[in-house]
């Protein structure tokens, strides 16, 4: 499980159960299977995965990957049924593949983004529109190319696209699926994933000091 090859993955907690379970996730890919960066095993993804979402994410998604590798028929759609939502993401987000070589042209990318619509449709997932946001905006994407200089990255110049972007510009951004889908994938199946999670608090309200007995009479 240490050297397996590793794919992301975006887990969203619907409930207090849920919250509980992705700390739990998040202590074991830190504590237990960490090797150069946080992992999980899918097992253990499975045992806690009560009061949980899970979405196939970007490029370095196993989904995503698994259509630019041209991978078996029966293969994607096992991984179709494993997530929760699929998602898809801007062009310029993925450009960067048709520099390296897997993707021939951008109308490749807009063809693998139908394909995860059409998966989608065909199993019942929801497909949401996702901006893959690192930054607010293009300002403060000086600021990570900078940290991915001296990380050794050497293409920092290319890493652009990646800011937060507002309703209309997601619209406009995927029109080539016509208006219809757009609205859907850009607002309602976003909306439809959210109103799947309860309010909450990522730590409960209050202060939780520790309770000995007799401590107050002792002090």
């Amino acid at each position: 499980v240490m050297k397996m090859p590793t794919y992301h993955a975006i887990i969203l907690a619907t409930n207090d159960i849920g919250r509980i379970n992705l700390y739990r996730l998040v202590s074991l890919s830190h504590l237990t299977y960490y090797n150069k960066r946080p992992r999980v095993p899918k097992r253990e993804f499975v045992k806690y995965r009560e009061g949980l979402l899970l979405g196939s994410a970007c490029e370095a998604g196993e989904l995503y990957r698994a259509i630019v590798g041209g991978r078996p028929q029966e293969e994607i759609i096992r991984l179709v049924k494993f997530y929760d939502y699929l998602e898809i993401q801007p062009l310029i987000n993925n450009k960067f593949l048709i520099e390296n070589g897997p993707v021939k042209n951008e109308e490749e990318l807009k063809e693998n983004n139908r394909k995860l619509m059409a998966l989608g449709e065909r199993y019942g997932k929801p497909v949401g529109a996702t901006g893959d946001a690192h930054y607010f905006d293009e300002e403060e994407g000086r600021y990570r190319r900078i940290l991915r200089a001296g990380q050794g990255f050497k293409d920092v110049e290319g890493d652009k696209g990646l800011d937060f972007r507002t309703t209309q510009e997601m619209m406009e951004e995927f029109m080539y699926l016509g208006e219809e889908k757009a609205y859907e994938v850009v607002i309602e199946n976003t909306n439809r994933i959210a109103d799947m999670i309860e309010p909450m608090m990522p730590v409960p309200e209050g202060k939780f000091p520790p309770k000995i007995a007799g401590a107050e009479e002792d002090l």
